[in-house]
Parts: C-alpha cells; structure tokens; sequence
C-alpha cells in the first residue's frame, strides 16, 4: 500500500512538472502575427523574406509575418530594397506590442538612374495608369523616348527605332534583359537594333543607368538600359489572371492588339503572351505620304516554380517576326526578321550568415534577318539585290548578393559571345555585269567573346551612401571566314584586349530636403562587329560604304556627374551635370585609296580611332503636385558632343529638348489626363563631313486621357500632335531619292485604346 502510494505521488509530481514545462513552453512559444511597414511610405512590404529560429517564409501582399514568439531567438529579415536586418527578441518584443515592424528603404535615387514602369505584374489589382500605349507597342525603342535623355535614330517611320542615350549610341549602350540577356543586330543597318527585341508583353519596368557608374550588367561605356520582366508570383490557391488590349491609331491605320494569361499555385506561375501590330503609309504635317508599313508579331510564354521556400526557377521563350516593313532612309527594305529569345534563371535566398542571394541567369538569342530592294523605286535599277544574315547570341551571369549591417556587396561573373555571318547577293541588270550575280562576305563570321568579373560596395551611413564599382572583361574577336579583299587592309585579323572599368560615387544628404551627388567613373569598350568586321556596307549616317577595323584599340570614357536634388511633401527639383572625356573614340575616315562595291555609294568610310573627344551636357527636372487633383512635371536635357582632334561638332547629337506634362487624376482618381508639351530646340551644331544638315525648332502638343468604364475594363483616348506640326527629328535619316527629304513625324492622328483585366 505504502508503494503504492508512493508511486501514485510520483506520477502526480511528474505530472504537475510535465503540466508546469507545457505551460511555461505556451508562454514562451505563443503564435503572433504583425505586418512589416515602410517606415517612410506607412505601405505594408510584399515579399520581404524572414528568418525565425526553425521557422521561415516571406510576408504576405498585406505585409503580415506570423511567428511562434520565443523570448531569446533574433529574427532577421531580407528584402532587396530594404536589405538584410537582424532584430534582438527586446526589438521583437516591442515591434510586437504595436502589431507592426518598421523597416527603412536601404537607398534612394543613388546613382544618376531612372525608370519608367511600364504596366504592373499580370493578376495585380492596381489601379491603371496612362500607359496603355506602353502595354500595346511594339517597338521598345520609342517607348524609351519617354525618358528625357534618350532619342532615337530612325530609318523608318514606324519601326527599329535605335535608341541613343547623352549623345551615345550603338554598342557604347549596354541594352539588356534582365541584367543579361541581349541581341544583335543582323542587319548591318540595324533595321533590328537590339530595342526592337525586346517582349514589352513581359517587361514590368525600364530601368536606365546613365554613365559608366553601375557595371554589373555588362560594359556600361556609355551607360545601361535595362528591361525588367515580371517576376514568378506563388499563391496560396490555384488563380486564373491575365489582361487583353488592343488599340487603333487612324494617322496610318495602326492596329495593335496584345494578351498575356496566366495561372498561379503554391509552387507553379505559368504565363502565355502574344501580341499582333500591323501599320500602313502615315501623312505627315505637310500632307505628304510617308512609306511606313509594318507587320509585327510576338508570342512566347513563361513558367516559374518555387522548388522550395528559399528557391524559384525560371524560363522564357519567346518569338519576335516582322515582316514587309519600310525604311525608306535604306537602300533595302526588311523582308523577314525572325528572332528567338531562351532565358533561364535560378534564384535563391539566404537566412544565416552574411550570403543573402544568388542568381544565375543563361540565355540564348538567335536573329534570322533577310532585306533587300525589291520596293525600291529605282531610275536605273542596276540591279536586284537581297542580303540574308544571322546573328547568335549566347551567355549567362551568375551573381551573390552580401549584406554587412548597413552595407552590402554584389560579385559575380558573366560571359557574352556574339557572333554574325551573312551575305549578300547582287543581280546585275545593267552594264558589263548585267546577267551575273556577285555575292559579298558581309560579316565575315564574326565572333566577338567577352568574359567578365565585376563587384558592387554599397556603404550606408546616417547622411550619406557610398558606392565603388569594378569590372575587368576580357573581349576576345575573331573573322572566322575572313574575306581576302579585306583582310588585305590589315595585318591582324583578331584581337585580344584587357578592358578595366571603374566608377566611385555617393551621395550626401545635406538637408532634410537637399542632397548632392557626386560620381567618377572610367570604362574601356573594344569595337563592336560591325566596327571591326563589315565588309563594304553602307551603316553610317551618309551613304558611303564602310569597312570595319580589327585593329580598333579601345576607347575610353571618363566621366564625372555631378546631381543636385531637393525634395519636399509638394515639390522635387533634380539637376544632373555631366562631362566625358573620351581618347581612342571610334569613329569613321574617308578612304579616298579604295572603291565602293556598289556604284551608287559615292566612296568608302573607315572605322578609325579618333584621339580625343567629349561630351558634355545636363538634365533638369522639376515635379510639383499642385493639389489633389493636378500635378506638373517639367524636363530639361542638352547634350553637346565635339570632336575635339578635328575640331568638328559629333555627328547625330540630339538637340536640346524641352518637356512639360500636366497631370490630372479626377471622379475619385478614375479618370486619369494627360497634357504633354515638347519643345525641341534648333540643332545648328552639325558634322558636315557627315553630310549632317541643320534641323528647325519645333513644338508638338498631344493630350491623353483613360477612365476604367467597369471594373478592370479601362478605355484610353488621346489626340496626338493636336496642331498637325510638320516637323523631323535631328536624328531622322533622309529619304533615299532625288530630293532627300527627312522622314517627317505623323501628323495628327486620333488614339483609342481598350484594356480588360482578369
């Protein structure tokens, strides 16, 4: 009896031990929810990733993280605006006594960048903005015009529009996808400049990064444009989402049509888009028909999955084909251009230690390009001529992200090749060839492989935030079926070459409402293919022929930008100065010594180094809300380029330009106008070796404005060039005939638009 009672004793007090663990565990383990904050827009974080003892996951759409409280564990959150941040348990406690986390954004307006975004990640319930043109174009070059730094080179009226940014152009911008992906253009004239690629279906952002300061995503000589995609989104329950649009614009007949549709789950985002332009002859200010026909398609799809918490992988295919499409500023006209673009990308995170992300990306781009002159009203027609050409393109970067407290690090690798091979065939009709046909090595083959290391340091104090940048690229080029007629010109036919870069900056917060930038940045490109390997074609700004150069060095830009900024509750004024001083530039000689291959180029161009020149210029803005309804932006930009060896203006320089929106948001913001004003100022600074010619000022006024008639069906109207201004870019090519008019901008033409979201 007596153990018996003992033993009962025993298992009471290990009972009430047991009771007394399970009750101090639930007071120390209890389930807690608060929603992570913005600390200077009071918005909830979407995606922030946390890290809680044994416990991880990522905050909702609403900002809300749900925790098992334990008194002695750190909690560390990672978001890539908001950085890596450890929280002690006293922290965690008082965050959680206010149900709610305050974080502060790591950086602002750092280096001389901008962005536009250009229509939110498919599913979203966003409110619609004005750019519905955005989500319907199909040439990503005039979409970037919307930045006031950027104009574009245009041989056609409505197509391949190349962008040129402070007065550089071509190769000397780094235009990519992604951080990476990138194309090159087939056609030596650039009817496919590396703009005109890219999915604006998929793209959520444009991002510009000007100058020779952030060089993560490749040779940024001149500086980077780069084009964000929507990222994989994961939901908790199976969701159907999507959008379909299409547009009309009366001043020639462009219709324009595009839908993207999706499903989302716990580990699956799969997303198919396509997109339909097509376009006829426009009459411009003046009346007169410009040749401006256009037929463009785009089709792909994209599928994500979360492998697991701290894991997402990626892939994209899409296809771009256009066809029958004026450049009436050509001897051809594009006959067919039909690329491929493959991206796959991985992504991780991490919770411990100072590695907070790792991405890796891979890509492969193939241009299938065919023009010739067929259209082409010609008096003699001295021959029938087509030139078929390819370009590949395949690379990858990889990239680890590092957080220290308030600084943070990114390192990583990438490579580029490029290749190009095509040729040309001329039927002769006339003279003592008529009946033969003569074919041309255009490319020659070429190759052009880089290989990269780069490195990023982000240090962040109180008032300031300090940034170094580094890159070092090997750039390797080759003729691999090397043409006899030009190699005959040269001594070496490949090259090797050690391209350094690297850029310092910050930025200093002087005020509560004033801060100053300063950035200094230096960068090496070697010669594009075209510069060093076309083999008598006419790509340059005249009709003369060019001949590349592998024996190019490569030019150097040093460049300093110099940003002042004040911002207030109502008011933001910017102002950007910058200089660069370029040695070795690549530009272009007459070669008196040698003959054209086609009788209508009056001689031969060759691609030189010129020893030293510069560019110099500014950008100012000023953003005022008004009241609650209306809000003004102004812009300012000028570029002035000179050639300082020959002491010649540079050629193709936009003039400086003047912009003004008036911004109205009523009917409880859902109807959204538009005011847009511009003014482009007399370009009088020209290269008359160029043939370049003086270009008037102008003025062109358009008026927009978009009201959602139902829920998610939004309706866009606007009046473009309202005053029917007959005007021309400077950076308009002439029309190739007895006259040599430039091709003038439309009219003024009527724009409707119809957008339904689901």
């Amino acid at each position: 009896m007596r153990l018996k009672y003992q033993f009962g004793n025993f298992i009471t007090f290990i009972g009430f031990l047991l009771s007394c663990l399970f009750v101090t565990l639930d007071s120390e383990a209890q389930t807690h929810q608060f929603k992570l904050i913005d600390e200077e827009t009071n918005r909830p974080i979407q995606d922030a990733n946390y890290f809680y003892g044994n416990e991880q996951g990522v905050s909702s759409k609403s900002g809300d993280i749900i925790i098992n409280f334990q008194p002695t564990i750190t909690l560390t959150i990672s978001h890539v605006q908001y950085g890596k941040r450890s929280f002690t348990a006293e922290e965690l406690d008082q965050a959680l006594e206010k149900h709610q986390l305050d974080l502060q954004p790591k950086s602002h307006n750092l280096q001389p960048v901008t962005f536009i975004s250009i229509h939110p990640n498919a599913g979203e319930q966003e409110q619609l903005t004005l750019q519905v043109q955005d989500k319907l174009a199909h040439d990503a070059g005039q979409v970037l015009e919307q930045f006031s730094s950027i104009s574009s080179i245009r041989k056609s009226g409505a197509y391949g529009f190349d962008p040129v940014l402070r007065g550089f152009k071509y190769d000397q911008i780094n235009l990519v996808i992604d951080g990476s992906q990138c194309a090159t253009a087939a056609c030596p004239n650039r009817m496919d400049p590396a703009s005109s690629q890219v999915p604006l279906n998929m793209i959520v952002e444009a991002e510009v990064m000007k100058g020779p300061h952030s060089l993560r995503y490749g040779n940024a000589f001149g500086g980077t444009i780069n084009f964000k995609s929507a990222a994989p989104h994961f939901t908790d329950k199976t969701k159907l989402n999507g959008r379909v649009g299409t547009s009309y614009e009366t001043n020639g007949e462009i219709s324009r049509s595009e839908v993207l549709a999706g499903i989302t789950s716990k580990h699956a985002d799969i997303k198919l888009f396509g997109s339909l332009s097509t376009g006829n002859d426009y009459i411009d200010g003046d009346g007169v028909k410009i040749p401006a026909n256009f037929y463009r398609s785009n089709i792909g799809g994209k599928i994500g999955l979360k492998l697991s918490s701290t894991q997402t992988i990626s892939l994209q295919v899409s296809n771009n084909y256009g066809k029958d499409v004026d450049f009436p500023a050509l001897p051809m006209d594009l006959r067919k251009d039909d690329t491929w673009l493959i991206n796959l990308g991985h992504k991780a995170v991490f919770y411990r230690g100072a590695l907070s992300s790792w991405n890796t990306t891979m890509y492969a781009t193939k241009v299938d390009h065919l023009m010739d002159n067929a259209d082409k009203k010609l008096n003699p027609r001295m021959a029938d001529a087509n030139t078929s050409a390819k370009t590949n393109n395949a690379g990858g970067r990889t990239e680890l992200r590092f957080d220290f407290d308030d600084d943070w690090l990114y390192a990583g690798t990438d490579m580029r090749i490029e290749n190009a091979d095509g040729t040309r065939e001329r039927n002769m009709l006339m003279g003592p060839m008529a009946g033969k046909t003569l074919t041309d090595n255009v490319w020659q083959d070429a190759r052009i492989r880089k290989n990269g290391l780069f490195a990023e340091y982000h240090s962040q104090g109180d008032h300031f935030h300090l940034v170094f940048s580094g890159r070092l690229e090997l750039n390797h080029a080759e003729a691999q079926i090397p043409d006899a007629g030009f190699a005959a010109n040269y001594t070496k036919m490949s090259s090797n070459i050690v391209s350094p870069a690297l850029s310092i900056g910050g930025t200093r917060t002087v005020t509560d409402n004033f801060s100053i930038g300063l950035w200094l940045g230096s960068a090496q490109r070697s010669g594009s293919l075209a510069e060093r390997y076309i083999n008598y074609f006419p790509i340059g700004l005249d009709p003369y022929e060019m001949i590349g150069n592998p024996e190019l060095k490569a030019e150097t830009n040093n460049q300093v930008d110099l940003i002042f900024n004040y911002e207030s509750d109502v008011t933001n004024l910017n102002l950007n100065l910058f200089s660069s001083y370029l040695n070795n530039y690549i530009s272009s000689e007459i070669r008196n010594d040698l003959s054209p291959r086609m009788p209508s180029a009056p001689g031969v161009r060759q691609f030189v180094n010129v020893d030293k020149a510069q560019i110099m210029g500014f950008e100012a803005s000023w953003e005022q809300i008004i009241n609650r309804q209306i809000q003004q932006v102004a812009e300012f930009a000028y570029t002035h380029g000179q050639n300082t060896t020959s002491d010649e203006a540079l050629p193709e320089i936009p003039p400086m330009q003047f912009r003004y929106r008036l911004i109205g948001s009523f009917i409880n913001k859902k109807l959204r106008t538009e005011l847009n004003f511009r003014h482009a100022f007399e370009q009088n600074r020209i290269a008359k070796s160029y043939g370049e010619t003086k270009t008037p000022a102008f003025n062109v006024l358009d008026i927009k404005a978009s009201y959602p008639i139902v829920q998610n069906l939004n309706v866009a109207v606007s009046l473009q060039n309202i005053f029917d201004e007959a005007y021309y870019e400077h950076l308009s090519r002439s029309v190739r005939n007895a006259e040599s008019r430039p091709i003038y901008s439309p009219g003024r033409s009527f724009y409707f638009s119809l957008s339904y979201r689901f």
